[in-house]
């Protein structure tokens, strides 16, 4: 061990001398001459580690080329290194500068550098060469655990001035992006001369992109691009594109949601059988129910006697079975879509991404029908009674980037391998994805559709082997799900609980796949790359069939998904599940779902005894008739009272009912439950199937535990669960389900974050841990926005932060607050903007999805340039008066009724203006955006041609769109009327407006109500009469509905161009009018 110690240090002293050598350095003085030394150079060989630079504490320069060095080593010593060059070595990462604080310039260049890191104390740094190595994103995230903030790579050199990253491998405009966060970067090279160009340079609009957002650079690759024409240049091409795109994505998104609609209405119509059988058989089972309660009270041997209730015993099972069958059909199609997410897809990447529906003409179609149905055998399913399999839809996906990589990366194999075309072909394989039963399975389908598969390496951080897990047969792709679905419904789980199959439908991911060299998987050997070196992918065999293979792929640049395949498993036999010990009996067809036999079913189940005979339905009550239905003496000893099925909307006689403590109101026509307050004894409330709109009115329940309001028309759950916090605090048991809410994916946990005491919830059990998570929720949306910053940052920081208390997360952003440029609180539950004084140098902030009711707290973003607030319940813009630099608003989605002039008199930078689907009926105001270059406000309730004047001063406007409005269906020439009027459009409602001169033809001096107005100021149009219109060039009169004009005696149109009278006759008192110089009388 000493000989090697001695060796090694042999081999570093020669190391030294070769250093002192080649800079002139008496090795033997080395300690008494090195402190002075300040440059040092070493070229091409005889440096292979960095030792030895301890003995130059003041080196300002050190030049090291072509050494085979892989990390920065020894420059603890060197505090005032102001120039470093480590070039043509084998550097892998940025490392080892932690010490060199006024380090100026760094050339990096030909090395193995992945990553752009550890660069964040080199605040002085002014040059950095980094080309011709291996980066792919400049955007790296950096975490520093002592500030708790997250910046990005470069983020700190703001001293930064010229770096040259050509010959990278940098692909996205995204990336680019990130380079104006440097305010003094004016060189910048991607593709110098000497390099490959990075693919990103490639793209169309390369240089516009860079130029527009770093406008402070001077050279950009060889070019001089310091002229402020270019850069004035590069701004107008961008805000055009940004213009033209956002324009096409409005269309795109109005046209989904159109789909969304026709989809919507498709839903309710496939949804229609499922709900009135829900609703029929409900009915009938409440019915029964409560014949079934009374024969306990009466003293009728008919009621009492055995066989009538073995009758409605079997018959109350019967209608409960039929109603789970409803209930799970209801839910399926409810859920089991995907064609909105892959229509976002598409729309969101701009057809980089399609995805095409197959049918049976198409071959491909045939053929994943007949690959799926090869690789399905009836024998594995056996034991689940499984005999057949079914293809319900088949999707094929074309995703170009994905297909590009997958492409290149063969491209590159074969040229770098012995590998024949033919034999490349050989190792191609079709292979099903093995999804986790227990993540998300839409999620990550959605996400393996645009991004592809995952990486190994992200793999194994999710705690996965490192490797993507594929099969060649459906029962072994299959078995994780089976197993994951039939262990959640013996546990009661309700997702799957009511099918006798729990597992009967499902889908897979059939992914082209090169398999190349390959191996089988060595027993108790991890599936891990580092193990199999030289391979592509390992496999297990199945035991009694070797050809059947569980694979597993170490690049996911070797796989390109293609197909997904929904099938449906046909069985003969039903089994039961009771701890895993299936039974099998005979079932006849179930999976064909024919609605003929299930309506037949439905019948012969509701025709069963007791037969239900038609009730007198009640249509209002006094106290005679509660008597009666209660069957009992006096109104006080009133204690159950069952109202079900009749025709009530109001019940205010109840009110002197004070003994109640169970009341049944379903099946009736109630709007709102007002009358069903100040009830201090009642206990239950069934107020399902009516068409109650909201729970305001309930008052004074204190001891209310269980309350129904499945299948109303509730739409509000904040609103209504906040009724029910104030009015019923002892509750215990809620079912809501069945209503239109307007953020169903909130509802569950708007609820728990709110009514604590929840024991059942939408009949499931409330879970202690969900509970906890709902009320931290809850408790979220009312602490401010920079907490919320902070609950992001802990997020991210994970590990590191540990158990930090986020007192502490939450005081580190109030000290960054004023670096905060941009903020994204998107879908956080916030219901008030507070506490957002100190980000006095915002300039983007986004709030979508909130819960949000005023705008406010902005008074201090003075530099706010975007604001989006889509999809909140705002109904006025006031809060924004002192925002002048505002240059783009998103209002979509609100409550807004009209524009408030007030406020816009202060957006004097406004240019674009978004107030789709709220309920603004007046354009009146809009006039004061003079700089308003796109206006979206579609789809709200615009009337009246009138409000196409008010618009007729912005003459910047370029993009107008009104599709959604009244306007567009009532105004006769819609499009040719606004184009006239608003002769700058450039596109109306997504078209471009090409209609300017059949506009004039037919509507050049044309005398109408609109123009009457507007040439007096007013549409007072009883109160006129007299109109002088001299010199106006009218051509014909259209004043209709003529009353509006009936005071009118006189009209002058002189020197005009009237063509005819016709106009002029429909005018009811008209006297006098003069046109001497009309052309044709």
């Amino acid at each position: 061990m000493l000989s090697n110690e001695k060796q090694k240090n042999r081999s570093e002293e020669e190391v030294i001398k070769k250093l002192c050598m080649a800079n002139g350095v008496p090795y033997e003085k080395i300690a008494q001459e090195g402190s002075n030394i300040t440059s040092l150079e070493m070229f091409f060989s005889g440096f292979p580690r960095m030792i030895g630079l301890s003995f130059f504490p003041r080196l300002s320069q050190l030049t090291i080329i072509g050494q085979n060095i892989e990390h920065i080593d020894g420059l603890e010593c060197c505090p005032l290194l102001q120039e470093l060059w480590i070039v043509q070595c084998h550097l892998t990462e940025i490392s080892g500068l932690q010490n060199c604080l006024q380090l100026e310039k760094l050339y990096l260049y030909e090395n193995k550098i992945c990553e752009i890191k550890n660069l964040d104390l080199q605040v002085h740094l002014e040059v950095l060469w980094i080309n011709n190595n291996c980066i792919t994103k400049i955007k790296v995230r950096v975490v520093s655990p002592l500030l708790f903030c997250v910046w990005h790579s470069l983020d700190p050199n703001v001293n930064l001035q010229k770096l040259n990253l050509s010959g990278n491998k940098i692909s996205s405009f995204k990336e680019l992006s990130q380079l104006a966060r440097l305010p003094r970067l004016s060189e910048l090279a991607l593709k110098d001369p000497t390099s490959t160009p990075n693919p990103v340079c490639l793209l169309c609009n390369y240089d516009t992109h860079i130029l527009y957002h770093v406008p402070s650079l001077q050279r950009l690759d060889i070019y001089d691009v310091s002229s402020k024409q270019i850069k004035e240049a590069a701004e107008s091409a961008v805000m055009k594109k940004m213009m033209y795109y956002n324009m096409r994505v409005r269309t795109a998104q109005r046209k989904l949601a159109e789909t969304r609609l026709s989809l919507i209405e498709r839903k309710k119509t496939l949804s229609q059988s499922p709900e009135e059988c829900i609703k029929t058989l409900t009915r009938a089972l409440k019915f029964v129910c409560t014949l079934h309660k009374m024969s306990f009270c009466s003293s009728s041997k008919k009621l009492q006697d055995p066989a009538t209730e073995h009758k409605v015993h079997a018959k109350i099972e019967a209608l409960r079975k039929r109603l789970k069958l409803w209930t799970r059909r209801l839910d399926e199609q409810c859920t089991g879509s995907y064609t909105v997410q892959f229509l976002l897809m598409e729309l969101e990447s701009v057809g980089n991404i399609r995805l095409e529906e197959g049918c049976s003409t198409d071959p491909w179609f045939t053929s994943c029908c007949d690959l799926l149905l090869s690789r399905f055998s009836p024998s594995d399913y056996k034991t689940y009674g499984i005999t057949d399999i079914r293809v319900n839809r088949v999707i094929r996906i074309h995703n170009s980037a994905l297909r590009l990589c997958f492409e290149d990366k063969i491209h590159r194999l074969l040229a770098s391998e012995d590998l024949s075309s033919q034999n490349y072909r050989r190792q191609l394989e079709y292979l099903f994805y093995i999804v986790d039963p227990e993540k998300c399975e839409k999620d990550e389908t959605l996400q393996i559709l645009q991004e592809g598969f995952k990486t190994t390496e992200q793999q194994k951080a999710m705690g996965k082997e490192g490797a993507i897990p594929f099969s060649n047969s459906l029962s072994l792709n299959e078995q994780s799900r089976i197993e994951y679905t039939l262990r959640q419904t013996s546990q009661g789980h309700t997702k799957h609980s009511m099918d006798t199959i729990p597992f009967r439908h499902g889908q897979v991911n059939v992914s082209k796949v090169f398999v190349g060299r390959s191996m089988p998987i060595r027993d108790g050997e991890p599936v891990d790359r580092s193990n199999y070196p030289g391979v592509y992918s390992v496999y297990r065999s199945v035991e009694t069939n070797p050809r059947r293979r569980q694979w597993f792929v170490f690049d996911h640049e070797l796989v390109l998904p293609e197909y997904i395949i929904y099938y449906e498993y046909i069985t003969q036999v039903n089994y039961c599940i009771h701890s895993f010990d299936y039974k099998p009996t005979l079932l006849s067809h179930s999976t064909d779902r024919d609605p003929s036999n299930d309506v037949a079913l439905d019948k012969e189940v509701l025709n069963r005894e007791p037969v239900l005979k038609p009730q007198p339905k009640l249509l209002s009550l006094d106290d005679k008739i509660l008597l009666s239905v209660a069957r009992a003496n006096v109104l006080s000893q009133i204690t159950v009272l069952n109202l079900h099925g009749n025709s009530l909307s109001n019940i205010k006689e109840i009110s002197s009912l004070t003994a109640l403590r169970h009341l049944t109101v379903s099946f009736n026509e109630f709007t709102h439950l007002d009358d069903i307050s100040h009830m201090p004894n009642l206990e239950f409330l069934d107020a399902s199937f009516n068409h109650l709109v909201t729970l305001e009115g309930l008052r004074g329940l204190g001891q209310l535990k269980q309350l129904d309001v499945r299948w109303n028309k509730l739409t509000k759950v904040r609103e209504d669960t906040a009724v029910l916090r104030k009015h019923t605090p002892a509750l215990l048991k809620l079912d809501t389900r069945y209503n239109p809410w307007n953020r169903p994916e909130a509802v569950r946990m708007t609820i728990l974050g709110h009514l604590m005491n929840l024991t059942h919830l939408d009949d499931v059990l409330v879970a202690e841990e969900e509970a906890a998570e709902a009320v931290q929720m809850a408790a979220g949306s009312k602490i401010n926005q920079l907490q919320h910053v902070g609950f992001s940052v802990k997020t991210f920081l994970g590990a590191v932060l540990g158990g930090m208390m986020l007192i502490f997360v939450t005081f580190c952003v109030y000290q960054i607050a004023d670096q905060i440029t941009t903020l994204n609180l998107d879908n956080k539950r916030i219901s008030k903007m507070i506490n957002l004084s100190k980000l006095v140098n915002l300039r983007w902030a986004s709030f979508n999805d909130n819960e949000i009711s005023k705008v406010e707290g902005l008074d201090n973003c003075l530099k706010l340039e975007e604001l989006s607030l889509n999809n909140n319940s705002i109904c006025t813009l006031s809060g924004l008066t002192r925002l002048h630099c505002l240059n783009k608003l998103s209002v979509d989605g609100n409550r807004l009724t009209s524009l408030d002039v007030s406020t816009l008199d202060g957006l004097s930078s406004l240019s674009f203006l978004s107030a789709e689907n709220n309920c603004i009926a007046s354009l009146h105001g809009i006039q004061r955006l003079r700089s308003l270059l796109e206006l979206y406000i579609g789809s709200n309730q615009i009337s009246t041609s009138r409000d196409i004047y008010c618009l007729k001063g912005l003459t910047n406007l370029l993009i107008l769109d009104l599709c959604g409005n009244p306007l567009v269906e009532k105004l006769e020439n819609y499009r040719i009327y606004v184009v006239f009027h608003l002769p700058f459009l450039k596109a109306l409602d997504g078209i471009e407006a090409s209609e300017c001169e059949s506009a004039k033809n037919m509507f050049m001096g044309r005398l109408t109500t609109d123009t009457v107005a507007e040439k007096l100021g007013h549409s007072n149009y009883t109160e006129i009469t007299l109109l002088n219109l001299q010199a106006c060039s009218i051509r014909i009169v259209d004043l209709s509905p003529p009353e509006l004009f009936r005071n009118v005696r006189c009209i002058n149109l002189d020197h005009s161009n009237l063509t005819s009278f016709s106009g002029l006759i429909h005018l009811p008192n008209i006297k006098v009018h003069s046109a001497p110089n009309a052309s044709t009388l």
